[in-house]
């Protein structure tokens, strides 16, 4: 096969991500995100992204505008072993190719299903269908194959949907083919720095970096909002005239005005930065959650080694679980209604005192769609924190969105309310 096309100027990508369900709401296409990433690295700039439907045509169209704008073109999706699975088909058609099973994929899609104690059936034997020409991408925890060729001066990658399928894919094969196929220069990949933060609206963002970057320097800056806060990204293309030096310049201006609500850098999670440091400080935490049910305990155990800080969580949704679990006084949500700071405290400090831990943290709320009044409307959080050196907190909180964005936002300031408290130091 042919060398992709060479040229002084970093190579154009376009992801293609086909699948219906991606068209149709209740699913994102969270592939191409990861994609980026991992191209980013090799200096390989994504410029156009799309989403097709399970059509045959329709793909084909699709690739026939990504090979004449991209030199390299990674697909996603529609290599399953159902009837709409066709890029198989696509691909084909396209390139002018023919399909064949290739020994290499059947043998090791049958190789992967005899671990989980299955034999392929006639659907899945479509998947070791490769066009000619074509080389197969070896799929290392699923049982679709991936393939890559060569077309019309672009490199063409198909692989499965499945994220984590296509993630161990990219790192494993795609990664280093392309590193070897597309000739590269020193520091020519693309830096990227990465900003989370919390507490402060994008528009507030946007404002407080206005005329960061000056004109000189090529960085472009975006700004990314989500209920999990807003992603501030500083990027310098390949082979900028501008040196390191330049990114670093910048990147120390967003620290110094956004300081107060930078929470991490690079990809680190909220859940990830308290982990780190509850471990390193030798606390132990347990959680008492109303309207967020278990949300925050599920974050917190998602991080690897989070036995070591995390002890318990107690989904106290009714009263009378705040009242039998917590020991939170009747009489008190009777008063002040179970919505409340007081109640919030109460919840905080009845899991710390009967769990002996460190510090506990509450979250008591109304996530919607009902259950709102005009004293408290949908959206109202309290959020509690109870220490073991005697401090005690409560933060009211009005979150906007749907019931899901709700409860996203309320565990994130309650895991930033801990942050906050952990990095002020205690005795």
């Amino acid at each position: 096969m042919g060398r992709v096309r060479t040229s002084s100027k970093p190579p154009a990508a376009e992801t293609i991500a086909v699948g219906s369900e991606l068209l149709l709401g209740g699913r994102t296409d969270s592939n191409s995100l990861h994609i980026t990433d991992e191209l980013a690295t090799l200096g390989i700039e994504v410029r156009f992204k799309s989403v097709v439907g399970d059509d045959r045509a329709d793909i084909v169209q699709a690739l026939n505008t990504a090979v004449r704008r991209a030199r390299v073109i990674v697909m996603t999706g529609g290599l399953g072993p159902t009837v709409d699975d066709c890029t198989r088909e696509a691909v084909a058609q396209a390139a002018g190719r023919r399909l064949a099973r290739r020994k290499e994929a059947f043998e090791g899609m049958q190789a992967r299903l005899a671990q989980w104690g299955r034999v392929p059936n006639k659907g899945q034997l479509r998947q070791a269908l490769i066009p000619s020409g074509a080389s197969v991408v070896p799929n290392p925890v699923g049982s679709a194959p991936g393939f890559w060729l060569s077309w019309r001066g672009a490199l063409l990658i198909a692989l499965p949907g499945v994220p984590g399928e296509m993630a161990a894919m990219m790192r494993e094969t795609v990664v280093p083919l392309l590193a070897s196929r597309l000739p590269q220069a020193p520091g020519r990949s693309i830096r990227r720095l990465i900003f989370h933060t919390w507490g402060i609206p994008e528009a507030d963002v946007d404002a407080k970096l206005l005329g960061l970057i000056p004109h000189a320097i090529p960085v472009d800056l975006g700004l990314l909002a989500s209920p999990m806060g807003v992603l501030v990204s500083l990027t310098m293309k390949p082979r900028a005239a501008a040196g390191d030096d330049a990114l670093v310049s910048v990147s120390d201006e967003v620290r110094a005005r956004l300081q107060d609500w930078i929470f991490a850098e690079g990809q680190e999670s909220m859940e990830e930065v308290v982990g780190r440091l509850l471990a390193k400080q030798h606390r132990t935490v347990a959680l008492a959650e109303s309207c967020t049910g278990g949300l925050i305990g599920h974050r917190l155990t998602q991080v690897p080694g989070s036995s070591s800080y995390m002890d318990r969580g107690v989904i106290c949704y009714s009263n009378r679980a705040k009242v039998e679990l917590l020991g939170v006084r009747p009489e008190l949500i009777e008063q002040q209604g179970a919505v409340s700071a007081e109640v919030a405290a109460a919840m905080a400090k009845g899991v710390r005192e009967r769990s002996g831990v460190s510090v506990g943290l509450s979250v008591t709320g109304i996530a919607g769609p009902g259950g709102g009044t005009t004293a408290k409307p949908v959206g109202l959080v309290y959020i509690g924190l109870n220490a073991d050196d005697g401090t005690s907190l409560v933060k009211e909180h009005r979150f906007h969105g749907d019931r899901t964005v709700i409860k996203q936002r309320s565990s994130q300031a309650a895991l930033d309310l801990l942050r906050r408290w952990l990095l002020a130091g205690h005795p």
